[in-house]
């Protein structure tokens, strides 16, 4: 069945969770999957842009989510995706927007484990890396890269990307029973690659009994190489 209408619009979300209960008597998978992309740098995005993105990727899956999570700690339990992506794990030119709604649905995720996992509510996290209207920029900016040196426009798969059909197998894997025991997860899968993102972590920590001066601090980082950044193959 469906519902119609703008998860972000929270009446929306409430009218969707009521829905799914009346309908089959309860909500056993909630996936935060809406999304849309007002792709511009930072020096020409608008207000209206910005806010547009941030309200269907962000406000509306902690919308759905508020709502999912009431009927599923009154049932007992549950599970919560969030759809995320690239650019919300390591950014996206011309995308501030998408990346800032991206990365705010992992910290969504991550304060979700911690107050939901006491009802029996999981969320995780799926990175999908698929062929669809939304990523079609790519295969365009790599087809005529590749024109540009003589060569022939390389395939979805070639990219790394897989068809909806395969990387759905990894959606319905994880929502699944089979992957009961994961919680606070990020998944990542194109059909063919799958992997799970470790969860940010400090490195190079010293403690001292007494506050840092600017001046040690800089003594201290002087042999401490910046940590790398991991970027895509696609970053500009």
């Amino acid at each position: 069945m469906s519902v119609c209408g703008s998860v972000a619009e929270g009446a929306v979300c409430e009218r969707l969770v009521a829905a799914c209960v009346d309908a089959f008597g309860g909500i056993d998978v909630l996936v935060n999957n809406a999304g849309v992309v007002r792709d511009r740098t930072l020096f020409k995005m608008t207000e209206d842009e910005f806010d547009e993105v941030i309200a269907v990727h962000l406000r509306g899956s902690w919308a759905c989510g508020k709502h999912a999570a009431l009927a599923m700690r009154e049932q007992g339990g549950g599970h919560i995706i969030n759809v995320v992506s690239n650019s919300g794990l390591c950014g996206g030119f011309g995308q501030s927007n998408y990346a800032a709604a991206k990365a705010g649905m992992m910290g969504l995720l991550r304060t979700w484990v911690l107050e939901l996992t006491r009802y029996g509510i999981r969320s995780n996290a799926f990175w999908p890396i698929a062929a669809t209207d939304m990523t079609e920029v790519v295969f365009d900016r790599a087809a005529k890269a590749a024109a540009a040196q003589g060569e022939p426009a390389p395939t979805p798969a070639a990219l790394g990307f897989g068809s909806p059909t395969e990387v759905a197998q990894g959606m319905v894997w994880l929502a699944s029973d089979a992957a009961a025991r994961f919680n606070g997860q990020c998944l990542t899968f194109n059909g063919r690659k799958t992997a799970l993102w470790t969860h940010p972590g400090e490195v190079h920590e010293v403690f001292r009994d007494t506050p840092w001066s600017v001046a040690e601090l800089t003594e201290h980082y002087a042999d401490i190489a910046p940590e790398p950044l991991w970027q895509s193959r696609f970053v500009e």
